[in-house]
C-alpha cells in the first residue's frame, strides 16, 4: 500500500511562508560588492577584525597543548587550550619581528616558539625567553606578551573576535542560543572538517545558504522532499533563522507525489543522515501513515544503533531543520540529529573563496573525544553531497556574472531578506555612504 504524502498540520506561526510581508518593490544591492577590491579591502579593514567569528569546535582544543590555528583573510589566530585547561586565543604573530608562530592543528604542545629567532611564550601567552637578550638592551619580558584576542563557546562551537573590546559573544548571538536550546546541541561531537576553494566572494558563497528560492530550480530532488513555502523566517539583528520541514514535497509541484517518491527523494538528498544508502525502498512494512513518519523512524533507528535515545524528540523535531544565520558568514543547520556548521570566509582576491563544512553527529554520554579530521579541497574534488554539489558548481558561474558591466545591482525578494540583513549589517560596519547603500525593498525606513 502506497501512502499520499500529506502536509503536517503545524502551529500557525510554523505556516507562514518565507516571503512574509512582501515590500513594495524588491531591493537593489550594488553588485560591485562581490567583485570590487576596494570593497574588500574596507571589509578587510572594519568587519573581519571587529565580529564574532566561528574558528573551530571544543572537539579541535580539547585536552591541554591542543592547538588551532583559524585564518580568515589576512589575519590568523591561534586558538590554544593551555596547561591549565583555560581556552584561550592569540595573534599568530611573533613579537619580534612578525613571523607567524603555528601553522594548522596539532596537540602536546608545550610553549610557542618561533622558528626563525626563537622568541618563546608558555601557552598563556607570556614571553619567557629571547635568545641573546643583551643585545636588546633594556628588554623587558613583561611587555612583549603575545596579542590577546578574544574566545569563548556556544555549546561546542570555539568563536574569535580580534576585537577585544566587542561585546560578549551571548549578546553577539542574540536569540539564537535560546531558541535552539531544546536540541541539546553539547551532545554533538565533530568529526570532520571540509575546507573548499570555491572561485567565487565570501558573499556569494554565504547567499546560498540564506535562501529558500533557488531550491525549485538548482534542487529538483530536494524539491520532492521539502516545503520550501512554509518556511518562516525571523530577523533579530546580527542573526536571523529559517525553518524547512522535509519529508513532505513542496507545495510549489503541481503534480502528485507519493509516500514513495518522498522517500526516494529524500534518501537521494540526506540518506545519510537516517543511515540508509541510495536506492533504499519506501518501507512499506512498517505501520508508518506516511514518508514523513518512516523517516522520522529510521532516523531514531539510526541513532539507537549508536547508542543515542532519541525518545525525547517529536517527529516535527526531527524533520523541521533549523537553518541560524550569524553575521558576516555563519550557518548553523540543525535538527534532533543532524548539525551542520558552513562558514564562508575570503580568499586571495575577492573573485576568490573558501566554503568551510564542519559535521558533526550525536553521540552517547560518554563517547569518548575524537580528533576531527580537517581536509582541503578544491571546487572539483569535493563531493559533499549532491545538494551542497549543486550549490557548489553554480557558484563560478554566479561570481562572473557579477561582474558584467551591465549588472549594476542584484534583485532581491523578501524571500531573501536573510541576504538583505547581512548587507544592511556591512553597511552599518563599514559606514558605507548613503548614496552607495542598497534602496528598495525593507530597507526604506529601516533602522541603521
Amino acid at each position: 500500500m502506497t501512502h499520499t504524502a500529506q502536509p503536517s498540520l503545524h502551529p500557525r506561526s510554523e505556516r507562514e511562508d518565507a516571503i512574509g510581508i512582501p515590500p513594495q518593490r524588491p531591493t537593489l544591492v550594488p553588485a560591485e560588492r562581490y567583485h570590487c577590491a576596494e570593497f574588500a579591502k574596507l571589509e578587510a579593514e572594519r568587519v573581519w577584525p571587529r565580529v564574532w567569528q566561528f574558528a573551530c569546535t571544543v572537539d579541535h582544543v580539547a585536552e591541554p597543548g591542543d592547538y588551532f590555528e583559524y585564518r580568515c583573510g589576512p589575519y590568523s589566530v591561534l586558538v590554544v587550550r593551555g596547561d591549565d585547561g583555560e581556552l584561550r586565543a592569540f595573534q599568530n604573530v611573533c613579537r619580534h619581528r612578525g613571523n607567524s608562530l603555528c601553522t594548522g592543528a596539532g596537540s602536546q604542545l608545550r610553549e610557542l616558539r618561533c622558528g626563525y629567532h626563537g622568541w618563546t611564550w608558555d601557552l598563556q601567552g607570556s614571553l619567557r625567553r629571547v635568545p641573546h637578550r643583551k643585545g636588546f638592551g633594556a628588554l623587558a619580558l613583561s611587555e612583549f606578551p603575545l596579542l590577546a584576542v578574544q574566545v569563548d563557546t556556544w555549546e561546542r562551537l570555539v568563536f574569535v573576535n580580534l576585537d577585544v573590546t566587542a561585546m560578549p559573544l551571548r549578546d553577539y548571538l542574540e536569540t539564537v542560543p535560546d531558541d535552539i536550546a531544546w536540541n541539546r546541541l553539547s551532545e554533538f561531537r565533530c568529526y570532520a572538517t571540509m575546507t573548499i576553494d570555491v572561485d567565487a566572494n565570501w558573499k556569494t558563497i554565504a547567499d546560498g545558504f540564506s535562501e529558500t528560492y533557488h531550491i525549485q530550480m538548482l534542487h529538483p530532488e530536494l524539491h520532492r522532499c521539502m516545503d520550501d513555502v512554509f518556511a518562516p523566517q525571523t530577523i533579530w539583528g546580527h542573526t536571523g533563522k529559517s525553518e524547512q520541514l522535509y519529508g513532505v514535497p513542496s507545495p510549489h509541484l503541481e503534480e502528485s507525489v507519493d509516500d514513495a517518491a518522498v522517500w526516494d527523494a529524500y534518501v537521494c538528498t540526506q540518506g545519510a543522515l537516517m543511515g540508509v544508502a541510495e536506492g533504499a525502498p519506501f518501507p512499506e512494512h512498517t505501520p508508518a501513515a506516511s514518508a514523513s513518519e518512516a523517516i522520522a523512524g529510521r532516523t531514531r533507528t539510526f541513532a539507537s544503533e549508536r547508542g543515542v535515545d532519541l525518545a525525547w524528540a517529536t517527529d516535527d523535531q526531527i524533520m523541521r531543520l533549523h537553518q541560524y544565520n550569524v553575521f558576516p558568514n555563519l550557518s548553523v543547520l540543525t535538527n534532533a540529529d543532524h548539525l551542520t556548521v558552513l562558514t564562508s570566509r575570503p580568499g586571495s582576491d575577492p573573485d576568490r573563496g573558501e566554503l568551510v563544512m564542519t559535521l558533526w553527529m550525536r553521540m552517547p554520554p560518554g563517547a569518548p573525544r575524537t580528533k576531527p579530521a580537517d581536509v582541503r579541497l578544491n571546487a572539483d574534488e569535493a563531493h559533499p553531497g549532491l545538494v551542497l554539489s549543486q550549490d557548489i558548481a553554480v557558484l563560478p558561474g554566479l561570481q562572473r556574472g557579477l561582474h558584467q558591466p551591465g549588472l549594476t545591482h542584484v534583485v532581491l525578494s523578501n524571500e531573501e531578506r536573510r541576504i538583505i540583513n547581512m548587507h544592511r549589517n556591512l553597511e552599518r560596519y563599514l559606514d558605507v555612504p548613503e548614496a552607495e547603500r542598497m534602496t528598495g525593498g525593507e530597507t526604506e525606513g529601516a533602522p541603521a
